[in-house]
């Protein structure tokens, strides 16, 4: 197992995004109480959401798409334990090769599949959406325009102009021809949870194996992801997640 697999792990995390249990099953119910018959996850990863969706929501079918078969074999491990098997599909693919129109469309922290703009993306997902139904868009922004010094502290080469406000995407949202239902963004709890809980596995790990050939690459990997959070985005990278309906 490479450095990167180790890293990437994330079994601790529920969903694989900052938002908490409470929140993910309040939107799953809102979702679900539009009485979808379809409902497509495009960059599923495990397809958390969707699959709560799918419980909430007896009438539905599912379809998720990943290329990672890793996260994909979670999912489906999910869904039978849940009873959910026979109503969802994952496919290990890229998602902007297998779009199917849906009631309700999930793209959540993975826009860039769909474009190289969040304007492109959201103008590839509206025809995505049946009439009526509606898209959960999870996208990151700026909370404000970090300073030199703590983009400086960020991931190599960002830039300021790297991430739109939340009342920019906002606008995207309405200019792409969908209205915005509900408007929400991480909490910083929530982020300090999504930071700590991707990188648990991978801890853990390095405890138990302080002495692996690998341990030295795996601690490199986790210290730096640390110092770009702790020193760089922490109180400046946002996550909005907004949900966005469509005309019947």
């Amino acid at each position: 197992m490479t450095a990167e697999e180790i890293v990437g792990r994330a079994t601790h995390m529920v969903f694989h995004s900052p938002m908490t249990e409470e929140r993910g099953n309040r939107i799953a119910a809102d979702l679900a109480a539009t009485g979808p018959a379809t409902v497509a996850d495009y960059a599923c990863g495990w397809g958390e959401l969707m699959l709560r969706i799918l419980a909430l929501a007896p009438a539905a079918r599912g379809f998720g798409v990943d290329m990672s078969g890793r996260d994909l074999a979670r999912g489906r491990a999910n869904a039978a334990a849940r009873g959910l098997a026979d109503r969802v599909e994952f496919v290990e693919d890229r998602a902007d090769y297998q779009t199917r129109p849906a009631d309700v469309v999930i793209n959540c922290g993975a826009w860039q599949v769909f474009g190289k703009t969040v304007a492109q993306s959201l103008a590839v997902l509206r025809p995505l959406v049946n009439p009526g139904g509606r898209l959960f868009f999870g996208v990151e922004h700026w909370e404000s325009v970090p300073p030199p010094e703590r983009l400086a502290a960020m991931w190599p080469g960002t830039a300021a102009d790297r991430y739109p406000l939340l009342a920019e995407i906002a606008d995207l949202a309405v200019e792409a021809g969908f209205r915005p239902i509900r408007i929400e963004s991480s909490t910083r709890s929530e982020w300090d949870d999504y930071e700590s809980l991707e990188t648990a596995d991978a801890e853990e790990w390095l405890l138990a194996n302080p002495d692996h050939p690998d341990a030295e690459a795996v601690r490199d990997r986790l210290d730096s992801k640390r110092s770009i959070w702790l020193r760089g985005h922490r109180d400046y990278f946002g996550f909005s997640m907004l949900t966005l309906g469509v005309p019947a």
